[in-house]
């Protein structure tokens, strides 16, 4: 059962959890010892340990590994396991995609570290300000690898965004109402919903720094107008968010340790549950507060710095709940709750500092120095704090052993005293310049002092792992909850629980939680039941065991390796091209091999007989009308607007920024209207067409289905080839103003309408392919008993035409 192929084929959500844990501690460790390579290096003023190009690269790689392959991923091996289990599903509701969101997420891990071999990775900070993300001050291939791999991981993210919104909305148990959610739970909600929109943000700043690196275009060169500011616009309304969606995981474990350790619900639940709303919306809305120092009018900076001053309110409303839960409860200290107080005591110290920093006057001071490195890790760092507390909470319930106490409670005092001896002498020798190993002499005590704090913090790490690993051998077994008072749903089956999670199905419509025809489920203590019940889920009566549910997939891995090689092979384009020679031939044939095993892949998981959890479910407002697959295209289109929506914003602010009319300058004369308009016909008829399909589908005419998926397919293809025409009739305009032609890199314009129009082009592609493949089934009958594909299908079709009717007008008309 526990063979090493088992590893590659499992799709439930257990296993992925397990899966996502380990490889985040692996990543933990990487980023780890680029950090203390670093201290090493500030031991003393001056590049004494390692070149000023290596510091560099380590700086950028330790901050993009800890905060994208690190800090998120272990929250979400802890969501993966638990969150199913606490609303009594039995697994995620697309659990291939579950099992490709771990590999997407491991293969883009492995192309970061393939940056380090291509003439050294990234090195431009982990924010990769413009331009100093552009190839003239980061050349080597390395650096597109990065960025490349980022990509990966967005994609995963996203993929994982929408399956956790899908089950958590439309999975849960009988009773269990948005209301009653365990805490946990909440946070990884809403900490996903960020995701969804944060991520999507980022991912429209990484293709275009993608489209910059690798074909030329100038979206952030020197010479774009605005380029440096739009890349902080773009990557902060991401940054920001991306902070709470990293301490949010971490808050939803210390809310459920505080709860079980202290014996009492958290004090203010529904306030606890409402401020965490309240700060996910807001995380939106402060995001500028991160360029006090550019040349944004003072208006726009006091507005920003009131919003960001106003969303530490509801975090103090979250930290009273926790420490009034203390007061009211009887603490028992347990490792898992001395790491959830220590996490509780770093986020307070955190966030004072950072009021500092949300003041306009003090942070023209303070930016740019030690003091934001510090209270950045403070917020940052805290939040690992709370989910190693999260890791020793739930280690029993995910391997059926417990750790060892005093070895749990040694690994604390070294964390927490290193912790503090890394980090708050940053605060003293806050006058220390970021990112530079070069500091005043006098401040050399305080720096020896953080180095020692680090390793020290290092070495706690080695005590962890030494604790779980001889633990998960030779801990006392466990066999359901060894907690006195935990009260959610995963303490009521054995540790670790069976493949389908529950004896029957989950409800709480008595009162209590029971399974099929009522037994009561035993928590080792008790029934779980009024005010506790609360706390945890419901399932639902009319949902039987779904027959022959699938749970292994090959797919998923080789999709993984398909989108590495791909994206491993565009690292080597530059400026549009693989350079001559064997280096350039093997990335171009990596490309041609990565393109074809993915597409192969993709086709072999559609073909794939595969059963996952059917409803219909118990609790699922608001979507209660609103089939599995269906919410599942909705929640990806509203990702698939923010993208759009940041490239036309690109657009708007490069237009605004060079000039509204003078951009016309910037457009030769054969830039018509006529083709857009065409074009706009062309993909309005094939909506039409589209519509015609399910019509037929519901007449049970199988020619009519083909036929109207026919003309939707030549009608894509009309538009392709009519977009194909345009373009190349664009590239060749020779006139005095363009005697090179209307190129990608041309200017700022043609940039913006070219990658714009062709991620557009890209999304029509898709959906080509896609109407292929149903072509084929239809021809074989398929949607005359079921049409919801034809409307999936439609809904994405809509969408691409949809955005078309906003590309029109503004790149044709205004």
């Amino acid at each position: 059962m526990y063979s090493i192929r088992r590893w590659f084929v499992t799709t439930n959500h257990k296993d992925i959890g397990i899966l996502y844990t380990v490889t985040a501690l692996f990543f933990l460790v990487f980023g780890g010892i680029l950090a203390l390579m670093m201290r090493l290096e500030l031991w003393a003023p001056g590049a004494n340990v390692m070149p000023a190009e290596s510091y560099n690269q380590a700086v950028s790689a330790h901050g993009l590994i800890m905060v994208f392959w690190f800090l998120s991923p272990l929250a979400f091996g802890f969501a993966n396991y638990v969150v199913p289990l606490q609303i009594g599903a039995k697994d995620l509701a697309f659990p291939r995609l579950n099992a490709l969101s771990y590999w997407l997420y491991l293969f883009s891990g492995i192309l970061m570290g393939v940056s380090f071999f291509q003439g050294g990775t990234f090195n431009g900070g982990w924010t990769m300000y413009a331009p100093l993300n552009m190839p003239v001050y980061t050349p080597e291939l390395g650096g597109s690898t990065a960025v490349l791999a980022l990509l990966l991981f967005v994609t995963s993210a996203t993929v994982g965004s929408v399956n956790f919104l899908t089950t958590m909305h439309r999975m849960r148990a009988e009773g269990l109402t948005m209301r009653r959610l365990p805490l946990f739970t909440w946070s990884i909600l809403l900490t996903v919903w960020m995701m969804l929109f944060a991520f999507a943000a980022l991912l429209a700043a990484l293709l275009l720094l993608s489209s910059d690196r690798l074909i030329g275009t100038g979206y952030f060169a020197d010479s774009s107008p605005g380029g440096s500011m739009l890349w902080a616009h773009l990557f902060w309304f991401f940054g920001h968010p991306e902070v709470y969606i990293v301490f949010f995981p971490a808050l939803g474990a210390m809310a459920e340790v505080f709860q079980t350790f202290c014996g009492r619900r958290i004090v203010g639940r529904k306030w606890f549950i409402g401020a965490m709303l309240l700060v996910a919306l807001q995380s939106f809305v402060v995001w500028m507060h991160h360029m006090f120092l550019t040349s944004i009018n003072l208006e726009i900076k006091t507005l920003f710095m009131a919003t960001t001053i106003g969303i530490s309110l509801p975090f103090d409303l979250m930290v009273f709940a926790l420490i009034y839960t203390m007061l009211k409860g009887k603490i028992r200290f347990k490792t898992p709750f001395l790491f959830g107080f220590g996490a509780l005591v770093l986020f307070i110290l955190g966030g004072i500092t950072g009021v500092f920093l949300g003041a306009v006057v003090l942070d023209y001071t303070l930016r740019g120095t030690y003091w934001v490195v510090a209270h950045f890790h403070y917020v940052m760092v805290g939040g690992v704090t709370g989910l190693i507390g999260g890791l020793y909470y739930w280690f029993p319930k995910m391997t059926g052993r417990m750790y060892d106490e005093r070895l749990g409670k040694i690994n604390f005092g070294m964390y927490f005293v290193g912790f503090n001896l890394l980090y708050f002498p940053m605060f003293i020798a806050w006058e220390t310049p970021r990112r530079v190993f070069e500091y005043a002499p006098g401040l050399t005590a305080w720096h020896q002092v953080s180095t020692i704090g680090a390793f020290l913090l290092g070495a706690s790490f080695l005590v962890l792992f030494y604790n779980l690993f001889d633990s998960l051998y030779s801990g006392e077994p466990v066999d359901g909850n060894p907690w006195d008072y935990a009260s959610t749903a995963e303490w009521t089956v054995p540790s670790p629980p069976p493949l389908e999670n529950f004896p029957g199905i989950p409800t709480y419509a008595s009162g209590a939680l029971t399974f099929d025809g009522g037994d009561h489920a035993s928590t080792d203590g008790g029934t779980v039941h009024g005010a506790d019940a609360a706390l945890t889920g419901e399932t639902d009566h009319e949902t039987g065991h779904d027959e022959a549910e699938s749970h292994a997939s090959f797919w998923p891995f080789v999709i993984g390796v398909g989108g590495f090689l791909l994206l491993l092979g565009l690292s080597g384009l530059q400026q549009g091209s693989f350079p001559t020679g064997t280096a350039g031939g093997m990335y171009a044939g990596l490309s041609v091999v990565g393109g074809l095993t993915l597409f192969g892949s993709l086709v072999g998981m559609t073909r794939e007989s595969f059963h996952g959890p059917e409803g219909p479910f118990g609790e699922s407002w608001p979507f209660t009308g609103v089939e599995n697959t269906k919410l599942g295209m909705w929640i990806f289109l509203a990702s698939d607007v923010v993208l759009f929506g940041a490239f036309i914003g690109a657009y708007v602010f490069s237009r605004v920024a060079y000039g509204w009319q003078d951009w016309h300058h910037l457009i030769p004369a054969e830039h018509v209207v006529l083709p857009g308009l065409i074009n706009t016909y062309l993909l309005l008829t094939s909506s039409f067409a589209v519509v015609l399909a399910m019509v037929f589908a519901q007449r049970n005419s199988r020619l009519g289905v083909v036929g109207s998926l026919v003309a939707t397919f030549g009608l894509g293809v009309g538009f392709l080839v009519n977009k194909g025409i345009e373009w190349q009739h664009l590239f060749h305009v020779h006139s005095e103003a363009f005697p090179q032609g209307w190129e990608l890199s041309t200017n700022i314009a043609s940039t913006t309408f070219y990658v714009t129009t062709g991620l557009h082009g890209l999304h029509v592609i898709v959906g080509l392919i896609i109407t292929l493949y149903m072509i084929l089934r239809a021809w074989n009958g398929a949607y005359l008993d079921d049409d919801a594909p034809i409307e999936y299908f439609g809904l994405y079709w809509h969408f691409v035409d949809i955005v078309w009717l906003f590309l029109f007008p503004l790149f044709y008309i205004l």
